[in-house]
């Protein structure tokens, strides 16, 4: 059976909680305004209805009774003053017109033979000359003809400037509700933003428990967690110097036995294996002694003599280290955490590759880049972030002499955190590995 292929259908709700939060604040807000617009809106229309019908029964009533109490001769001269914008008087028989009303008609003309009553008989008939006109005939006490030729208006006509005060209403909803949803967003944003630049190595400002209940509670929480993971890093770290630091003494007191003992092969492969983890319980100190970097205290230092003086100390004892390039100047930094990353990132060229070459060049905006690059056989790029990780060795083996520790480049990174600065590692063209520090201006 051949794979069916599942398309599937972009969906038009929005993908962030910000906007998906706007729009059902923005929806809401906006019904409950229609809602209360046309609830307003019936309601001031049936009361302009009402009032208008029982304007023209008055009006009407009052107007026949006038002209039916008034000499014939002088009823003439009362038309323009009875008449109105809806209805007017015409003494005759009028338009003939149909029988058909339509229900705004029909409804205008039953109020009409409401306000006259049964004494003046009236027939309806709808004009055809222009919608919504209709005349009502009746016969007046002394027989003359009477017709209310009408007219019906609107109950309300809505003003001009309404639609504008709609859409100001409309502009004001949609900026209420986008800072309404941005002041309820931007504690998440901050939590967020903090959980991903945690580093228990970084003093990093904490958050700010000021505000609403929930967001002070939810901040207070977070930064106690930070506090629970920094505890537990120092902890951890603080149990390995330990450790390594109390081996330290019945390893030295095994080395003296074994160089005590008569010359054998097994006394030569056990000093050798005591040296081994010797080493090893050193680096571990070393590790352990990096994460409290910030304890020593910054000085000003010319970066281009500090990395001079490094390399003429490996040039005296015949190591291959060279300076390329120098254009670091006056730095403020700790002169012994920048020492021993070098330290180690030198020596880590000198074993894979023979010979270390460093350069101190500035950056666009002004930061420092320190690169020790090799000749060696480099590192494979999916082994590039691994390799900084504590006790990692790409070495499989046990020798030391070919695989190390693991620590050098977990110590050097972690110095450079303490420094402010990145330890970026990456392959050479033509071979080799380049370790570049950053650090930033100051």
């Amino acid at each position: 059976m051949g794979s069916r292929l599942i398309v599937k259908k972009p969906s038009l709700w929005p993908h962030t909680l910000r906007a998906r939060l706007f729009v059902i604040l923005l929806t809401g807000l906006a019904l409950a305004h229609g809602l209360s617009f046309i609830a307003l809106f019936s309601e001031r229309y049936m009361t302009a209805k009402s009032v208008m019908f029982r304007t023209l029964e008055d009006d009407i009533a009052t107007s026949v009774a006038i002209l039916d109490r008034l000499p014939a001769a002088e009823r003439p001269a009362w038309l323009d003053q009875l008449a109105r914008g809806s209805h007017r008087f015409i003494l005759g028989e009028g338009t003939p017109g149909s029988a058909a009303l339509d229900p705004q008609e029909a409804e205008v003309a039953s109020k009409i033979r409401t306000a006259i009553g049964a004494t003046y008989p009236i027939k309806v008939e709808a004009l055809t000359e222009r919608e919504h006109h209709f005349q009502a005939h009746l016969r007046l006490s002394d027989g003359a003809p009477l017709t209310i030729d009408v007219t019906p208006r609107g109950v309300m006509k809505v003003a001009d400037w309404l639609p504008f005060v709609l859409i100001a209403q409309l502009l004001l909803l949609v900026i209420c509700s986008w800072i309404a949803v941005r002041l309820a967003i931007r504690p998440l944003a901050k939590l967020a933003e903090a959980a991903d630049t945690l580093d228990p190595n970084h003093n990093t400002p904490r958050l700010s428990e000021v505000g609403p209940r929930e967001v002070a509670h939810a901040a207070a929480a977070f930064n106690a967690m930070r506090d629970r993971i920094a505890q537990y890093l120092e902890e951890r770290v603080q149990i390995l110097a330990a450790i390594s630091h109390d081996l330290q003494t019945p390893i030295t007191r095994m080395k003296l036995r074994a160089e005590m003992a008569d010359d054998s092969s097994d006394r030569t492969k056990l000093v050798q294996d005591l040296e081994e983890v010797e080493r090893l319980v050193k680096e571990g100190v070393a590790y352990a002694r990096s994460a409290h970097g910030k304890t020593e205290v910054p000085s000003r230092i010319d970066l281009a003599s500090f990395v001079e003086s490094l390399a003429y100390d490996y040039q005296d004892t015949g190591k291959q280290v060279k300076v390329a390039q120098l254009n670091g100047g006056a730095i403020s930094t700790r002169p012994f955490a920048l020492r021993r990353i070098l330290t180690n990132l030198v020596d880590n060229a000198l074993k894979f590759g023979g010979s270390a070459e460093i350069d101190v060049t500035r950056g666009i905006n002004g930061e420092l880049r320190i690169k020790v690059s090799d000749r060696g056989p480099g590192i494979p790029e999916d082994q590039l972030e691994k390799v900084l990780q504590p006790f990692f060795r790409l070495e499989e083996s046990r020798n030391r002499e070919t695989g190390g520790t693991g620590l050098g480049l977990a110590i050097a990174q972690q110095l450079a955190n303490v420094l402010g600065g990145t330890l970026t590692l990456r392959n050479r063209q033509g071979g080799g590995l380049e370790a570049e520090i950053a650090l930033a201006a100051l």
